[in-house]
């Protein structure tokens, strides 16, 4: 390639590093740019974030590549690109599967990707990520100079540097892995808010603008939303993020056990207290607690917790001396607590003081093609689990996700894409290289969009028996439950959240009901 038709090709993304632009827009640019300078199928700019590869922009890719995490070592094409400092051009022949089987969107072509070529962004003399091209075509790579994808990726790094510098993203890596860390603890495992809709947008935003901040947080939104991920992303964001972030599902326990967890207790408080014990506003000490299901709580622990919010101090259970805590806390409920309030089940001190900066966080139903990356998301996690080469929807399912009106929102997804993989996968014992969700494969059936596992729509209401009302509900509340197991083949896990009910509660009415 000629110096003159290289020039033509960068000079319009040299011009962009004087430009204020959405990262979303330079990325964009930047693979376009690439394209037009190396013909391809597919390219992909992707960001080094640990022992992940995460895409930032795509350009002849399934829509779901941009929810996808590619965990490097399970995929050998990309580790043999980030441990070269050069560019590299796999054969069109090779044995090592493709990360981009199935995914490059051609229509009446085969699937699986023959020609590669890919190159590490060096950004402050370390790895940053790869830049890739990708071609159905058997050969198409053979006549391009390495050195014209070496000159582009080296403006690909600089474009990158600029657009973490407008954003204020340039934070020093050990301080970031430090951070990544303590999050990575504190949460469990690797998760991320994952979306490019409007309403997502919005939240992040919110997040962000509440983040650095000591301002209580209220989290609303249905079951399934994220509220406990919005949770962690708010403690992430805070000066609090290199402390501890503490969790307690306020519907799991009952009241008494409730307030030694919160609180602690000391020895002989209650039958079975031999010891002294800290509560979780002192193990969260200096950083950030988070109560879920804080409709449940009773308005006796309500007025408990007002307390050490408005004095920062608090007495453990069967004693009388103070111990002074500095918590953020972030709470969350899927109950309208003004209208708990109005009727009387919650109290309104308590609630004011939860809910300083309510956030409310929008029903996947609300956020249109963001379905996509979160099934890419998923998509990605199952093929891992399963040993698979390539884990892909086709359009008729993608259509279809997106179509679906998700009662059960994110974690609905989640579930459904882990079903409905392994199913697919049992109907091709030979294990394909590339396996296709159709349309077909997504049980979207099973749970009508339109009503819920509890309405009358799906279940008739019993007679009145012989009891009065209070067996009548028994009688029915057992039918509901029982049509709910039969529907997850007695998975009590799956069951309790179709019901929006904590799966200890779940466990506890059950027994009560002769069901367990």
């Amino acid at each position: 390639m000629t110096a003159k038709p290289l020039l033509t090709a960068l000079l319009p993304l040299v011009s962009d590093l004087s430009r204020d632009l959405p990262d979303q827009e330079r990325y964009r640019r930047l693979l376009q740019a690439m394209r037009g300078l190396l013909p391809c199928d597919a390219a992909a700019l992707l960001r080094l974030d640990g022992e992940w590869l995460v895409p930032l922009a795509v350009d002849g890719l399934s829509a779901d590549t941009l929810g996808r995490r590619f965990k490097v070592s399970e995929h050998p094409r990309f580790q043999i690109l980030l441990s070269r400092a050069e560019p590299t051009r796999f054969a069109s022949d090779s044995e090592l599967p493709d990360p981009y089987d199935g995914l490059v969107n051609a229509h009446d072509a085969a699937l699986e990707v023959h020609d590669c070529m890919g190159c590490p962004l060096m950004v402050d003399e370390r790895p940053w990520g790869l830049v890739t091209l990708d071609a159905l075509t058997p050969g198409q790579f053979q006549s391009l100079e390495l050195d014209a994808l070496q000159a582009f990726a080296s403006l690909a790094a600089a474009t990158v540097t600029v657009a973490e510098r407008i954003e204020h993203l340039a934070l020093r890596a050990e301080d970031e892995h430090h951070r990544a860390e303590i999050y990575r603890q504190a949460s469990g495992q690797d998760r991320e808010l994952i979306g490019q809709s409007k309403a997502h947008k919005q939240l992040v935003e919110e997040i962000r603008l509440v983040g650095s901040s000591d301002l209580t947080v209220l989290i609303t939104g249905e079951t399934g939303v994220g509220k406990e991920l919005v949770a962690q992303a708010l403690h992430q964001a805070s000066s609090r993020a290199d402390k501890p972030l503490v969790s307690l599902n306020c519907a799991a326990l009952p009241d008494t056990l409730v307030e030694s967890e919160l609180f602690g207790h000391v020895r002989g408080a209650f039958t079975g207290a031999h010891g002294e014990r800290r509560g979780k506003f002192e193990l969260a000490n200096g950083g950030t607690l988070f109560l879920d299901e804080v409709g449940e709580l009773s308005l006796t622990v309500q007025a408990k917790l007002l307390r050490v919010l408005q004095s920062g101090q608090l007495q453990r259970l069967g004693s009388d001396r103070d111990h002074r805590v500095d918590v953020r806390l972030i709470a969350a409920t899927n109950r309208d607590l003004a209208a708990e309030v109005r009727n009387g089940n919650y109290r309104a001190d308590f609630y004011h003081r939860l809910s300083v900066y309510p956030l409310q966080v929008p029903p996947l139903r609300e956020r249109g093609r963001d379905v996509l990356l979160l099934a890419g998301y998923f998509l990605e996690q199952n093929r891992s689990r399963l040993g698979l080469n390539s884990l892909r929807l086709s359009s008729e399912a993608q259509a279809a996700l997106l179509a679906y009106d998700w009662p059960g929102n994110v974690r609905e997804l989640e579930h459904l894409i882990g079903r409905s993989a392994l199913k697919a996968m049992g109907q091709h014992p030979e294990r394909p290289r590339i396996l296709t969700l159709e349309a077909s494969d997504l049980d979207l059936r099973a749970v009508p969009a339109t009503a819920t596992a509890a309405s009358p729509a799906l279940l008739p209401a019993p007679s009145l028996p012989e009891g009065g009302l209070r067996d009548a509900i028994d009688a029915y509340q057992r039918q509901v439950i029982d049509a709910c197991l039969q529907r997850h083949q007695d998975n009590w896990a799956a069951a309790a959240r179709e019901l929006g009910l904590d799966r200890a509660n779940l466990s506890r009415l059950a027994k009560r009901l002769g069901l367990r």
